[in-house]
């Protein structure tokens, strides 16, 4: 979207926010710098960075408030579960609004008046139109520019290597547990100090968060970044999954994308007011002490 406000395809955004969690891939970090020097500098649009701090140090920091991650547990009887997911609210929406904020001149508490909004893109294509959600605010107004030019996945991705672009990373955290099998093998196998930071985080986020131990309220069970609920140095990341399976199924019939972009395709990423966070259902009873 960025790029094609830039080209003047799509009209010229004001500002360009990126939330940041304090823990992306070096590639996320990389991409940004590049698109803020290559397309919005040129086009005199400001890329604005905002943060709520950094989601791993906050995971791990006893004296620090922590919205928890989506981890998954196994309870001491054997049952499986997941903590509540809090991060995406905490991490992305919340530095988003309070930027909004002081760019429309009403910073937080101050009352925005009535009729006085941003109107949002959020880069939701026509595969994923069911993820198309309003804000929750009156001051902001999501618009979804993708869907309304026709735009699928595979339009954005002609598009992006039209403009050198094609390796354009997803943003999510590194150690996020809603990553499939592709993710983590491609951490693994071509990131080794992003793979041992995850494989440590992993190991002391065993008993919870840091917060709700230091507070008493400790986790009755053990929590895990990978899905199979067993330490990410042993989980089955090598286990091809039914989603990677189909996307190297379309690669033998589309020429035009490759066994990379596809992979990619079945990778979960984190955006605002967009969050793929239907893995499992939450439940009270996941063994998370009262």
């Amino acid at each position: 979207m960025l790029a094609l406000s830039a080209e003047g395809i799509l009209p010229k955004v004001d500002y360009a926010i990126f939330a940041d969690t304090g823990w992306e891939p070096g590639a996320v970090y990389a991409h940004l710098d590049r698109l803020e020097r290559e397309i919005a500098e040129p086009a005199g649009i400001p890329v604005l960075r905002v943060s709520s701090g950094n989601i791993r140090k906050d995971a791990l920091d006893p004296d620090h408030r922590f919205a928890s991650m989506p981890l998954y547990v196994l309870n001491k009887d054997g049952r499986p579960g997941m903590t509540r997911r809090q991060c995406t609210g905490e991490y992305k929406i919340k530095p988003i609004k309070k930027k909004v904020r002081e760019l429309l001149g009403y910073p937080y508490p101050a009352r925005i008046p009535k009729g006085v909004f941003v109107e949002q893109w959020v880069g939701i294509s026509t595969d994923e139109f069911h993820r198309a959600k309003d804000a929750d605010v009156k001051y902001m107004r999501n618009r979804h520019p993708l869907i309304d030019m026709g735009w699928s996945r595979s339009d954005c991705l002609r598009y992006l290597t039209s403009l050198g672009l094609a390796d354009t990373p997803k943003s999510s955290c590194l150690g996020c547990p809603f990553y499939g099998n592709a993710q983590w093998r491609h951490i693994r196998d071509n990131s080794p100090e992003e793979w041992q930071d995850v494989v440590e985080c992993d190991a002391a986020i065993r008993k919870g968060n840091a917060r709700a131990n230091a507070t008493g309220n400790r986790l009755l069970g053990e929590a895990f970044l990978h899905r199979s609920r067993v330490p990410l140095s042993e989980a089955p990341i090598d286990h091809v999954t039914a989603a990677e399976w189909a996307a190297m199924q379309q690669e033998l019939t589309d020429a035009e994308t490759d066994l990379e972009e596809l992979e990619q395709g079945v990778i979960d990423g984190c955006s605002p007011w967009a969050c793929r966070g239907e893995v499992e259902p939450v439940r009270d009873d996941f063994g998370l002490a009262s």
